[in-house]
């Protein structure tokens, strides 16, 4: 299915955005600390035109078994489905005051779902930014992350911080998005030429919908709340005695919170001084971290870090994302990192009986 077999017509509007591997930074952002994100070549294709009226039709080659959907603006209702992120921004939009009329969307995404890397913040981010040149809306980028993180909050009732969304919509090729969430402030840093990124997709799918993410964020609210910060963003790497007055399981969560604040500001000096064997170092640091303090990783996923931080190219690995499943990135030699990604790969599906893909190099 296409936009004109879908509509009979063709499209006004036709743009692309990214989707997103997290370097390092993991479950900082809605802690209101560090994050360093950086774009990846698989994306969501938006194609969209305005119509008038009320109704909005929508179709994806993704989900071509679904036909056109639609529904009516001012009536847009939860189905918990994945028509819920177009009803979630017509919704909040209009909260806004930043009003449309119908509009017919089509969506082509090469950004794997359930894999970790913002799959629905691309076509969030997306949709806004047609809906923006369409109805010509006054919407400069960090607002369209904004309103993008509503939508999940909100509609969706995906608990997210805010780092997907500004990476989705900020950041670009070759550069890494080096962002304090609390204040928006950022800064784009290149990624060095020696340096090769590996994506691998575990193929165990997660989502940040449901009781493992939400209890994490509500566990970190928590540990603020008893150490009378606003947000663990506010507890330093020099204090964190001050983590004795938690209880056990919270101490943990806090713990993981505040190194990774650390760990981002030292992945950030390491990413400028091109010291990649210091960087791998910090993605080892992180995965301990995230399995150990944070438990969110899985069997699974901890063997293909294990596998990968083994390969003689690589400088360190780590899972990313929300997890439960999902990818890691590994960092490599620019050289050597088509090479290790498909061994990584392979040594994984023989182990576990898996099927993972290699998203990033790209054949």
């Amino acid at each position: 299915m296409s936009f004109e077999a879908a509509f009979n017509t063709s499209p006004n509007i036709v743009i692309s955005t990214p989707g997103r591997v997290n370097l390092i930074g993991e479950h900082t952002d809605y802690n209101e600390g560090f994050v360093l994100p950086t774009v990846i070549p698989q994306t969501t294709k938006i194609a969209l035109s305005a119509r008038g009226g009320s109704r909005v039709r929508i179709a994806s080659r993704n989900m071509a078994e679904s036909g056109v959907l639609h529904f009516m603006l001012g009536d847009e209702v939860r189905h918990n489905s994945w028509i819920d992120y177009i009803q979630g921004v017509t919704q909040v939009l209009a909260s806004a005051g930043r009003r449309v009329t119908g509009f017919d969307v089509y969506i082509d995404s090469t950004v794997p779902a359930g894999a970790g890397l913002s799959s629905s913040a691309a076509l969030i981010v997306g949709v806004i930014k047609a809906l923006r040149l369409a109805f010509q809306l006054e919407l400069k980028d960090t607002a369209i992350a904004l309103l993008a993180q509503r939508v999940e909050n909100e509609f969706v009732g995906a608990r997210v911080g805010i780092m997907d969304q500004m990476a989705v919509a900020l950041a670009t090729p070759g550069q890494a998005l080096f962002l304090d969430t609390r204040s928006l402030d950022y800064k784009l840093i290149a990624i060095p030429k020696t340096a090769g990124l590996i994506v691998i997709n575990s193929s165990i799918k997660h989502s940040n919908i449901g009781g493992g993410y939400s209890e994490r964020r509500s566990s970190c609210e928590e540990s603020a709340r008893i150490m009378g910060v606003r947000a663990l963003r506010d507890i330093g790497i020099d204090a964190t005695q001050k983590l004795t007055m938690l209880p056990p399981h919270l101490m943990k969560r806090a713990r993981h919170v505040i190194t990774e604040n650390a760990r981002v500001q030292a992945a950030v000096t390491a990413l400028q001084a091109g010291d990649l064997p210091r960087l791998g170092s910090l993605f080892k640091e992180s995965h301990a971290s995230m399995r150990d303090d944070f438990e969110v990783s899985t069997p699974e996923i901890d063997i293909l870090v294990e596998i990968a931080c083994a390969d003689p190219d690589v400088y360190g690995a780590r899972l990313t994302g929300g997890g439960f499943g999902g990818s890691i990135v590994a960092l490599a030699s620019a050289n050597g990192a088509r090479g290790a990604a498909d061994r990584i790969a392979k040594r994984f599906a023989e182990r576990t009986g898996l099927s993972p893909s290699v998203l990033v190099p790209v054949v």
